[in-house]
């Protein structure tokens, strides 16, 4: 199954060189383990644009679509066996780029 990792991070400072460095390392294990289907780093929020298509028209607005002191920051997506497995796997990526993670696992359709 696969699970969504999103980090998430309440001030507009990127990882410092040894938070990458770590990074890189976690990176690499889940690479080597056979976790990892994709990872990556997000610009602040300041750079988002929100869309809404739903209309006649869409609407694009710039900015983050909630105003919020945390933002997602960057994800993994991992494949793992189960959801102790994806837990345990976050708990070190939590640990490496020293921000808080949720786990999601993806819905199988």
């Amino acid at each position: 199954m696969q699970y969504l990792v999103s980090v998430i991070h309440d001030k507009l400072d990127l990882a410092t060189p040894a938070e990458m460095a770590a990074i890189d390392a976690f990176n690499d294990r889940l690479q080597t383990e056979g976790y990892w289907v994709f990872a990556g780093g997000l610009a602040s929020p300041n750079a988002a644009t929100v869309i809404d298509g739903r209309g006649e028209e869409a609407l694009f607005t710039d900015g983050p679509f909630v105003e919020t002191k945390e933002y997602l920051a960057g994800f993994w997506i991992m494949e793992a066996p189960d959801l102790d497995v994806a837990l345990k796997l976050a708990a070190d990526g939590s640990k490496a780029c020293n921000r808080r993670v949720e786990v999601r696992p993806f819905l199988v359709v």
